[in-house]
């Protein structure tokens, strides 16, 4: 069976959709870490207590906001 030209536009943008909300993800946790980076040579030998919230915002985000493909592959 063929697909339609809608449904083949609609799972195009479906994808593209996908791919975008994955990379927004990826630089927000991008973001966080340059932030990061700020805090700790502007706090010092303060940045452990100064900056602890920012890495463990930082860490939440790596852990969910990953660039993952649009297909996955069962094996």
């Amino acid at each position: 069976m063929e697909a339609s030209v809608a449904e083949i536009k609609a799972k195009l943008q479906e994808r593209e959709n996908h791919i975008r909300e994955s990379w927004v993800k990826a630089m927000e946790a991008r973001l966080v870490r340059e932030e990061l980076s700020k805090c700790h040579q502007a706090e010092g030998v303060n940045h452990y207590e100064n900056c602890k919230w920012l890495s463990e915002k930082y860490l939440a985000l790596l852990r969910t906001n990953r660039v993952k493909g649009y297909k996955t592959i069962d094996v």
